[in-house]
């Protein structure tokens, strides 16, 4: 009596639930939505099968909406048999990087507006952080940005300081 116990508590754990398993298709097709976005040579560095990198290059030619949908149910069932790992670790690097764009980016619009609205100070403090940066040119910079701001003008002088403090 004690085997049939057994068995059926491996059965049960066996027993994924519906819910469950829409869950995991749903996550599946969010996959099959971002490869798709990817570019032809990010698909090959994946070692997908050829029948999966066959149905994302199907992918490029569908124009309907909803046969859109259908391929997309397509590319996730074709998923399950590849290693979805690998794919989202290289969505989780890919949106790790692009999250330290954005972060870098705000941080030197961070530093743009201090130096616009600061004094010499702020321009000592940066200029401390990156030695390698033209003292008179930034100055002619914040000086030029500081009058259009003033004078709510295109902010031409403004943007390239910007780009000078990427270039730091």
């Amino acid at each position: 009596m004690s085997e049939d116990f057994d068995s059926e508590d491996e059965f049960e754990e066996e027993l994924v639930s519906k819910s469950q398993l829409k869950r995991e298709m749903h996550a599946l097709e969010k996959l099959g939505e971002r490869l798709i976005g990817l570019k032809t040579q990010q698909w090959e560095q994946l070692n997908f099968s050829r029948t999966m990198i066959d149905a994302l290059e199907e992918s490029r030619r569908i124009k309907s909406h909803n046969a859109m949908r259908r391929h997309i149910r397509r590319l996730a069932k074709l998923l399950k048999n590849e290693d979805a790992e690998q794919v989202e670790q290289l969505f989780s690097r890919m949106d790790d990087d692009h999250l330290q764009d954005t972060h870098h980016f705000h941080r030197l619009e961070r530093w743009r507006e201090r130096l616009l609205q600061g004094d010499d100070e702020v321009l000592n403090e940066l200029l401390s952080l990156c030695p390698d940066a033209d003292r008179q040119h930034m100055r002619q910079l914040i000086r030029a940005g500081k009058k259009e701001l003033a004078e709510e003008r295109i902010p031409a002088a403004q943007r390239k300081l910007f780009t000078y403090l990427k270039s730091l």
